[in-house]
Order: C-alpha cells, then structure tokens, then sequence
C-alpha cells in the first residue's frame, strides 16, 4: 500500500512539473475544451510571473538611485512615479480591452480578426500616447512643481522626468500587446517579454547611472534611460513575435488600416477600464491623506503595509487574469456556463491562496515589516495595517477574479460603477468616520478598507451570478 502511494504522489510530481513546463514554453493551447484545472494552471503560471515583474521596475530604480547618497534624486523617482499612474491607467484600459477583443475572437476560432483587433488596439494605443508624451516632455518641470517637488528637485529631476514621459509609449506599449498575448492565451510571451525588459533594466540601471569604463555617469538621468531602453527590449522582443508569424497572432499589413467600428469598440472597454484603476488609485491616495492626520510614522506605516500588501497580492491579480482570458474565449465559443465555471474554479484556488497569505500576515507581521524598516514606531503601524486589512483577503481573492472575469467579457462598466459606490461612497467616508469623528485614528482607516474591500468583492458577486455579463457583445 505505501509503495502504491509513493508511485501515485510521484506520478503526481512528474505531471505537476510537465504541466508547469508546458505553461512556461507557450505551446498553442485551446482552451475552450477539456479540463478547467489544467486550463487555469497553464495560463496562471506565466500571468503570475508575468505580474511579479512588472512591479520590479520602479523598486530597481529606487534602489539604485538611492545610492546616489540624494534625497531629491529619490523623490524625483517617487514622484514621477505617482503622476505616471495616468500612463499605467491608460496602458491598463487599453489592456483590458484588447484582451476582451483577442480572446472572444480567438474563442470564436477567428484568429484573423483576433489579429485585426489587436493592431487596431495598437493604433488607438500609439495616438493616446503621442498626446501624453508630447504633454511629458514639454511640462516636466512643471509636474514635479505641481507634485511639491523642491526646487533642487526640480532642477536635478526634469530630465529623468522627460525621458521617463517621453518614452511612455515603450509603457503603453509593453502593458498592450501583452493584453494581446493574454488575449490569444500565450501567456508565456507575456511573462518573457518581462523578465527580458527587466533583466536589461537590473544590468543598465548601474552602468547608466554610475558609469562604468568610456560609459560616462548620468546619475539619475541614468535611471531614466535604463528604465526606457529595458522596456524597449521587451517591446521590441513582443513586436518580434507578434509579427514572425509563428503564434496564433499573425499580423497582415492590411490590419493596420483603421477600422473604426473597431477602435469605438475598443475605445468604450478602454475608457470605462482606465476609469475602475483610476478610481481605485485615487481613493488610496485620500486614505493616504487622511494618515497624515496621525503623523510622519503612521504615514510611513502606512506606505510600507501597502507595498507589501501590493506584492502579496501579484499571484492573485495574476491568476485573476487566467479567468480574463478564460472567459473571453469561452464567450467566443458559445460556451457561457463553461466561462462561468472557469470563474468559480479560478476563485477557488485564488481563495486558498489567500487563505495562506492571511495566515503570513497574521503570524508574521513583525518580522517581514521589520526586514522593509527598522524605525519601531513605523512598524507599529504597519503591523498593525497588515494583521486588520488581510482579515478580508479571503473576500479579495474572490473579488478580484470576478472583476476580471467582467473585464474579460468586455463588461468593463459593472466593476468601475463598484468601484465608484464602493471606494468613494462608502470607503472613504466611512475611513473618515472611524479615523476622525470616532477616534480611532489609523484603525479606522484599516479597518474602513477590510469593510469596503468585503463589499465590494460581494456587490461583485452578486451582479456576476445575474449572469448579464454573458449577453455582452464585443
């Protein structure tokens, strides 16, 4: 008996480690048959490390910036960082929408059109970004004035600023065309194309700012154009592919003709999508503001519990994009109640998940604070932080999977209408309330977010087994 076992746990080994070598190599895959499991791993696997990169940019900037021994240099990154969330929003929306599209044509077995709507995409994308680069460029002192940027700031940051502004569209474009990828279900260029842009970034980032043999030191202007070529790579890398004719993509000339029922299709998923990020970023920014309220520590608390909850939470926003991807394709292939078991199947592991970063969290806030910050007062407060807002993780799991089900099915209206009830009517007023007019300080705003964040995940809940989301035409 205990050899039959033993034969069975290692034939589970051997298919677990096939499995994850199949998500990894981006074999052409359908997935509107056969088993759901399998469907979820194969594309959650890349997503999961493909959303593990994208946040390792801005913290390899920092890091090496901050050697510059500069306060100005760091904040010129922080703060060029925070006005780039409008390019992140857009770059998402136009994501969100060209997963939308490629993936009910590619469900529809119409890779053709899948081509079509993802350069139209592309050519939507490519306008948007020339207004806000051109705005970039020529306003770059200006946004840090407007950001409280000292003038030293100012003046050592502008270029690190145009340049960063200037090559937005390598942003736009490495956030878009991986929509496209997820879209067709080969997720594993989408992961490549990331890890390739930030390897370059690790390697150029010192050279370019510190110097190194005829390679001269441009200090934090250096960051900038690491930062720009790295992406560039991993665009040029996606480009290659989207046009070598070997994926399930496969880009004719003629698709690059604007097709303008296209582009509105796009353009209304996008809009309604760039709003939900824009939404929910501009509400965290209030609660950021209402800590201020309870000093310097307690804003610093609070910043360090939010990086840290925001890098916990990659796996499960990856693996939400599985169910993105999933239901569009299922949508395209008349197989609505597939789509939605592939939901509730994508929930389930994304729950568990959760389940263990709560447990992370509850046990062993102190010590994984105290490794990001050693000022004891700061830790207070994000331990804190970290123990009340992951009592809702289980809720955010699930939430975020049905979000980007409504996204994959092109419904981008239904999570950015919550968004606004739940962040705005609800979250903000209510952190306010407990923080300020019940004195609660901190713990209110905490606690406001595991509120707000549980009723969202229901009111999401709710409206997705109404089942509207399967009639939406894209």
């Amino acid at each position: 008996m205990s050899d039959q076992t033993t034969n069975v746990g290692t034939m589970r080994i051997k298919t677990f480690f096939s499995l994850f070598k199949q998500a990894l190599s981006g074999k052409e895959q359908d997935y509107t048959q056969g088993s759901i499991r399998r469907a979820v791993f194969l594309l959650a696997v890349p997503m999961i490390l493909e959303m593990c990169m994208e946040s390792v940019f801005a913290v390899v900037d920092i890091f090496f910036v901050g050697r510059l021994g500069k306060n100005e240099a760091v904040s010129t990154v922080v703060l060029t960082e925070s006005v780039l969330t409008i390019v992140y929003s857009l770059a998402i929306g136009l994501s969100m929408a060209a997963t939308a599209m490629v993936a009910r044509r590619i469900g529809e077995k119409n890779p053709e059109a899948a081509s079509k709507a993802g350069i139209q995409s592309l050519l939507v994308a490519l306008f948007v970004t020339a207004i806000v680069s051109i705005v970039g460029v020529i306003f770059a002192p200006e946004i840090l004035k407007l950001m409280g940027a000292s003038p030293e700031t100012v003046r050592i940051g502008t270029n690190y600023t145009r340049i960063i502004y200037g090559g937005s569209v390598v942003i736009m474009l490495l956030f878009l065309i991986n929509g496209i990828f997820r879209g067709a279900g080969d997720a594993s260029i989408a992961m490549r194309s990331l890890w390739i842009a930030n390897i370059c970034n690790i390697i150029l980032c010192p050279v370019l700012i510190y110097g190194a043999g005829p390679v001269p030191a441009f200090g934090i202007t250096g960051a900038a154009m690491a930062t720009t070529i790295g992406r560039g790579i991993g665009v040029l890398y996606q480009i290659y592919h989207l046009f070598s004719g070997k994926r399930i993509i496969k880009i004719r000339l003629k698709d690059f003709m604007p097709d303008w029922p296209i582009i509105r299709s796009i353009s209304n998923i996008a809009w309604t999508g760039t709003a939900q990020f824009l939404i929910a970023s501009a509400s965290w920014m209030v609660l950021a503001r209402i800590m201020t309220e309870f000093g310097d520590p307690a804003v610093a608390g609070y910043g360090v519990a939010i990086r840290l909850i925001m890098f916990f939470l990659l796996p499960a926003w990856g693996m939400s994009n599985a169910a993105a991807t999933l239901v569009g394709q299922n949508l395209g292939a008349q197989q609505p109640e597939r789509a939605e078991q592939s939901v509730w199947s994508t929930a389930r592991y994304n729950t568990i998940f959760m389940i263990f970063v709560t447990l992370v969290f509850l046990l062993f806030a102190q010590p994984i604070v105290a490794f990001m910050n050693k000022d004891v007062t700061v830790e207070a407060y994000a331990v804190r932080a970290l123990r009340i807002v992951s009592l809702g993780y289980i809720f955010y799991g699930i939430g975020m999977v049905v979000t980007n089900a409504f996204n994959g099915a092109g419904d981008t209206k239904t999570p950015t209408l919550i968004n606004i009830f739940g962040f705005w009517l609800f979250q903000v007023p209510l952190a306010l309330l407990l923080a300020l007019f019940f004195k609660l300080g901190p713990d209110g705003v905490f606690i406001a977010i595991v509120l707000a964040e549980t009723g969202i995940s229901i009111a999401g809940i709710i409206i997705f087994k109404k089942g509207k989301w399967k009639k939406i035409k894209v």
